[in-house]
């Protein structure tokens, strides 16, 4: 088998992705390398154009399969190669959430995961591909509110504390942060106007280190939307139980809506799988099937 394997090819990487090539190379595996920086110049700049080139280079080359050996936040570039290449995408978790890995089930271990990369058979499950903006690709969650502030907090904290920072995080953003004015719309139509201390856009749901939106569909090509209205900070309490149970949209405070196109005005940063960004124009879309290898 051929395979395409996307990585950063940055410093602090290069023995994670060293360590991968080599367990692809042990399996009798082809390995075609391509450096993420290749198809994007940052979170905010992924370039479609390039990615398509790339897509045709690969399937003039015979690639069976995409892998991405990294975090959530190259994830997205990666599936958005795998979708126009048409091959599954191979997960190897190499960040600090591996919010997507831990919501298929994949290996956490990258030695495990490299293996299931590596296997011809294995069989694949499909997800839908959402982009935020007119460019940005993400599989998880575009999300606004407290959850910008609470990966704020985290940041610095990942290298001492690893997934718990997002607990952290989440925690010191409920206690400082304040709600957000905003208009949600669905397909066009008003959802909801109002103060809400978060609004989170699910393609998976998953977010935050293991936490998630739940009630996620991943076949009726709609993004799902959980929207948690401003209320006491005590409440928060009780919602930031459900997300890390993957039952947010449970919650009877919580209104839950879907749509093809999801607007949000009032919100200036979005937390996008993990990387805060500008999303300009604040619209969330899906953009296909995304088919992807799982144990």
């Amino acid at each position: 088998m051929r395979l395409a394997l996307v990585a950063n090819s940055r410093s602090g990487s290069e023995d994670r992705v060293a360590q991968v090539r080599a367990l692809l190379a042990d399996a009798g595996v082809e390995v075609d390398f391509i450096a993420v920086e290749a198809l994007c110049d940052g979170p905010e700049a992924v370039d479609p154009e390039r990615i398509e080139r790339e897509a045709a280079r690969l399937r003039e080359a015979g690639i069976a399969r995409v892998a991405v050996a990294g975090g959530d936040g190259s994830v997205g570039s990666a599936a958005l190669l795998a979708v126009r290449t048409g091959v599954p995408l191979a997960v190897v978790p190499a960040g600090t959430a591996n919010d997507l890995a831990r919501f298929l089930d994949v290996p956490l271990d990258v030695a495990e995961a490299t293996r299931l990369a590596a296997d011809g058979g294995a069989r694949t499950r499909t997800i839908e591909l959402a982009v935020a903006g007119d460019e940005r690709p993400f599989v998880n969650a575009a999300s606004a509110g407290l959850s910008v502030l609470a990966a704020r907090n985290a940041r610095p904290l990942k290298p001492r504390i690893g997934r718990l920072a997002y607990a952290v995080g989440a925690v010191r953003a409920g206690v400082t942060g304040r709600p957000l004015r905003v208009t949600v719309r669905s397909d066009g139509e008003v959802a909801f106007a109002g103060r809400a201390w978060q609004v989170v856009v699910g393609a998976t749901g998953a977010f935050g280190g293991g936490s998630g939106t739940g009630g996620v569909d991943q076949h009726d090509e709609r993004l799902d939307v959980a929207i948690v209205p401003a209320a006491s900070r005590r409440a928060l309490v009780r919602l930031g139980w459900a997300m890390r149970n993957e039952r947010l949209v449970a919650e009877r405070a919580v209104q839950h809506v879907r749509g093809r196109t999801i607007e949000i005005e009032g919100a200036k940063r979005f937390n996008v799988d993990g990387e805060i960004l500008r999303v300009r124009p604040a619209r969330f879309t899906v953009a296909g099937s995304l088919q992807v290898v799982v144990p």
